[in-house]
């Protein structure tokens, strides 16, 4: 934060040289257009892009970059990655010196790893002292390596959370375990609720999904919230997740019985099960999946047979602290294929989306919150007004600790190992501290 408000004060001092009567050359200025009529300006480019909402979907995506050739005359092609594959794809093609111009994700893949790799390119000449006052402070100090340069121009955020089926919660006599109208719930609110669901359908109600690294911010919240435990140190120079708090956390889960660990399933499974009514909540869920659950395009909060979908922040202690829950930002990057009028145009692409009148169709096709602040594009939403009010619940955005990657692999791996042990403390603390241990060796 420290880091972001400097920069904030220094871009003030340039403008303030400036209105002294001192030569300053805008960003805009200095920035060449891919229009330009000089030798080697760049025609066209290519973008790669996650399923982040509607950015996984052509036909929403091709609208976006047709508008943006329309306007600019650089045509865009288009990759869309997964999350089972996408990373190796990305790897490969940068080990081949093939990556692609542009691509759209969070920061903990352009800031912490390919960023931090040497990858990416600076965006710091496209981050104007209008962007500073703007955009969400938090949001875009992830976006800053710690040597200070920009690797991410972040477009949308949003608050991870949990779906509930709350028709199944009415019949189990669950319902008053939640408070509906904060969507918040108490660690041993969660309990009773787990109980009294399996009491009354048999079997598990909920999964701690554990196949694999998708959708692994849900199960990270749901152990560090419980009983307040934290994932990595407040400066993200090292992972914690092996303390008393989350050994804890994971021993009542393994405990009860209508929660199961199940590595056979990941992120997108859970939701499958919990949209067709296997499950009673799922702990992968955001304000994309309640707009369109499963992405089946059959009605807003809903699952396949009509009950109705409640979403709620993680179960935490009361009277501890408040819950704080996995935030997602995303936005564009470019990497440094040598090409400078590639370069030129990518940022000319990332200015389109992120920071003029096109932006709020660039939002909107996220189905998630904009990061600008002047951007107003769910005025006319009642699902997205409410589900605002997890956004102040966001916690520490600690996926830019280095060794990210392998401490992903490490967590999933130790929910199996916990899932398969007796679930003695003493089973459940050596798996933890095992697999802590590996995060930490690459961090």
């Amino acid at each position: 934060m420290k880091k972001f408000l400097a920069i904030a004060l220094a871009l003030v001092m340039v403008l303030g040289l400036a209105a002294c009567g001192g030569t300053v050359t805008s960003t805009e200025d200095a920035a060449p257009s891919a229009n330009d009529a000089a030798d080697g300006a760049a025609t066209s480019i290519t973008l790669w892009t996650y399923p982040i909402g509607g950015w996984g979907d052509e036909a929403t995506v091709k609208s976006l970059t047709d508008a943006f050739t329309a306007e600019t005359g650089i045509a865009v092609t288009v990759e869309y990655l997964t999350y089972a594959d996408g990373d190796d794809k990305v790897n490969t093609a940068l080990t081949a010196g093939q990556g692609p111009d542009l691509i759209m994700e969070g920061p903990e893949r352009l800031v912490a790893n390919w960023g931090a790799t040497g990858y990416m390119v600076d965006l710091s000449d496209i981050i104007s002292p209008d962007d500073i006052s703007e955009l969400n402070v938090a949001a875009m100090e992830a976006c800053y390596a710690p040597t200070g340069e920009v690797y991410e121009y972040p477009l949308v955020m949003t608050a991870h959370c949990m779906g509930v089926n709350l028709d199944a919660f009415k019949e189990a006599g669950a319902d008053q375990y939640l408070d509906l109208e904060n969507h918040t719930w108490t660690t041993e609110q969660f309990i009773a609720a787990v109980n009294a669901l399996e009491e009354h359908f048999g079997g598990a109600v909920g999964a701690v999904f554990c196949g694999g690294q998708g959708g692994d911010q849900g199960t990270r919240a749901l152990v560090n919230n419980l009983y307040e435990g934290a994932f990595t140190d407040p400066d993200h120079t090292e992972y914690t997740w092996d303390s008393e708090e989350n050994i804890k956390a994971l021993k009542t889960l393994y405990d009860l019985k209508g929660i199961e660990f199940n590595p056979a399933i990941a992120g997108g499974d859970e939701i499958a099960l919990f949209y067709n009514e296997t499950l009673k909540m799922a702990f992968c869920w955001n304000i994309a999946q309640q707009l369109n659950p499963n992405s089946a395009d059959t009605g807003a909060g809903k699952t396949i047979n009509g009950s109705e979908i409640v979403f709620m922040a993680f179960p935490c202690e009361d009277n501890i602290r408040p819950v704080q829950l996995q935030g997602g930002i995303w936005g564009f990057g470019i990497f440094d294929n040598g090409n400078q009028a590639k370069i030129d145009a990518a940022k000319q692409f990332i200015q389109f989306m992120c920071d003029s009148e096109h932006t709020i169709d660039a939002v909107r096709a996220a189905n998630f919150f904009p990061v600008r602040t002047t951007v107003n594009a769910w005025s006319d939403n009642e699902i997205m007004q409410e589900y605002n009010k997890l956004m102040p619940m966001l916690g520490d955005y600690y996926q830019v600790t280095p060794g990210w990657a392998q401490a992903r692999t490490a967590w999933w791996n130790m929910l199996q190992q916990v899932g398969q042990s007796d679930g003695s403390e003493a089973a459940i603390k050596a798996a933890v501290e095992q697999f802590c241990a590996e995060a930490n060796a690459g961090a």
